[in-house]
């Protein structure tokens, strides 16, 4: 199918990404790895000075942002500064995520047996599922317009495996019992709109792809992963970068591909 993009005068010079979520772990990563492969990235974070404080640790063309995904204020202002500054976004990558509202001294194992459907607390979804799903939503509707002043805008949802279920369906999969209805559930959800977004931006030309860092050791988990930060960022940052790749791919580490 051929793109209806149009052509925009400042499409080909300085690609600009925004990575939300990028003052720490795989997000930090990320836009790191972009900062240093050319890029004029914008480090977007709750706490703005987190952000600052990421930023000068890379150096480079970066800038801070602040950005609460759950927040359309905040949304509406960091899209207003982008566009100011360059008029277009040519990669967006939607990192920033939770598993719960806090461990309150609970290990990951006591979290997730509190996240399983029979007792999960509909409050905690809701918290959750605001950043990690309707979050990424409202960010990349409110940057399409500036994807679409790229000649190669792409959107990265950093997802994760347990969110397939073809996984969690296969009786061979050891990890399949890990699969909540709060953290887990909330990255099928996110695969959902990740393959929504790519079937109605095709003709756009927009880039739509889901990856799976792995289980690295963040304060997602409570580090208790068993990759490093920098092992499982290896495949989100080969997505990101990837300028002429597939849409609508879900990939993980190795470049292996998940079944939705």
């Amino acid at each position: 199918m051929q793109s209806q993009k149009k052509e925009h005068p400042t499409s080909g010079k300085n690609p600009i990404a925004l990575v939300t979520g990028a003052n720490k772990g795989i997000g930090f990563q990320i836009a790191k790895a972009l900062s240093h492969n050319g890029y004029t990235v914008y480090f977007s974070s709750r706490d703005l000075l987190k952000g600052v404080s990421a930023v000068k640790e890379v150096g480079g063309k970066s800038e801070a942002i602040q950005l609460d995904v759950t927040d359309s204020t905040s949304i509406t202002s960091a899209v207003s500064k982008i566009k100011g500054e360059h008029g277009k976004l040519d990669l967006l990558v939607n990192n920033a995520a939770i598993s719960n509202t806090g461990l309150h001294g609970r290990t990951l194992a006591q979290a997730l047996a509190d996240q399983m459907a029979s007792v999960a607390s509909i409050n905690e979804m809701r918290t959750v599922w605001e950043t990690n799903v309707f979050g990424v939503l409202g960010v990349t509707q409110a940057f399409l317009p500036l994807l679409q002043n790229s000649n190669t805008p792409r959107i990265v949802n950093v997802s994760s495996g347990l969110g397939s279920l073809t996984f969690n369906m296969d009786p061979s999969n050891p990890h399949r019992y890990m699969f909540d209805v709060i953290y887990g559930a909330s990255k099928t959800a996110l695969n959902g709109i990740t393959v929504s977004l790519a079937i109605e931006l095709e003709k756009l030309g927009i880039k739509v792809n889901a990856v799976s860092p792995g289980f690295a050791s963040t304060a997602l988990n409570n580090f208790e992963g068993t990759e490093t930060v920098e092992e499982a960022s290896m495949e989100p940052i080969r997505v990101a970068l990837e300028e002429d790749g597939p849409s609508g791919i879900f990939t993980g580490p190795g470049g292996v591909i998940i079944p939705w």
